[in-house]
């Protein structure tokens, strides 16, 4: 007889039916919780966290072809890097959180979204894309570092001319971090692009 769907864990490892829609729900905060940058600064209707890696994951898609370059899992990394804050929350340096503690919070808070995946190889898969992206150690890993931070300038630069806002906070605090070619001229690009831009340097790598 075969399987059924709803059975606690498919045979080939998949989750099962009802872990599936456990973990989609638990994720439906990503939706809901505004990015705490912008509502600090006074930003009317803020993007939420799923809206900034949902325009990551369209970045990754687009990006230049690069010898050696998985753009695959540049999407996957972009979708799973900031899924601990289904949770967490989006904790930004103001919070007075240390970079240790924030790792800790963020690994503790994946660790319980994949047991409500139900485990498995889905769940594994998660796991070593959010450790990849937090080692920075891969290419796939460093472009998306870079990502994140074009994405977040990227959408500073529309709040400012959408809403008048100053948030030349946000393209400093940024300045010098890029590790690759293509996330040093895509910010550049964006920079170029506000009223008073102001040059952006880095060390990239080969992207």
């Amino acid at each position: 007889m075969a399987a059924s769907p709803s059975d606690d864990v498919v045979r080939n490892g998949a989750p099962s039916t009802s872990s599936v829609i456990d973990f989609l729900s638990l994720c439906q905060n990503l939706k809901t919780t505004k990015r705490t940058g912008w509502s600090l600064k006074g930003v009317k209707n803020p993007e939420s966290i799923a809206d900034h890696m949902y325009r990551m994951g369209l970045m990754a898609l687009i990006a230049p072809d690069v010898p050696g370059f998985d753009r695959n899992k540049c999407i996957k990394l972009a979708i799973v890097h900031d899924i601990a804050e289904a949770i967490i929350g989006d904790i930004t340096p103001i919070d007075g959180v240390s970079k240790k503690e924030k790792t800790y919070l963020e690994k503790t808070a994946l660790d319980h979204m994949c047991e409500v995946l139900g485990g498995g190889s889905a769940a594994t898969e998660i796991t070593k894309l959010w450790m990849e992206y937090e080692s920075n150690f891969s290419l796939e890993a460093k472009f998306v570092k870079d990502l994140d931070k074009v994405e977040m300038i990227l959408q500073a630069l529309e709040y400012e001319d959408e809403q008048g806002k100053n948030l030349e906070e946000f393209f400093r605090s940024i300045a010098g971090k890029f590790q690759t070619e293509t996330g040093k001229a895509w910010a550049s690009e964006i920079v170029s692009r506000r009223k008073n831009p102001f040059p952006i340097t880095d060390r990239p790598d080969n992207m």
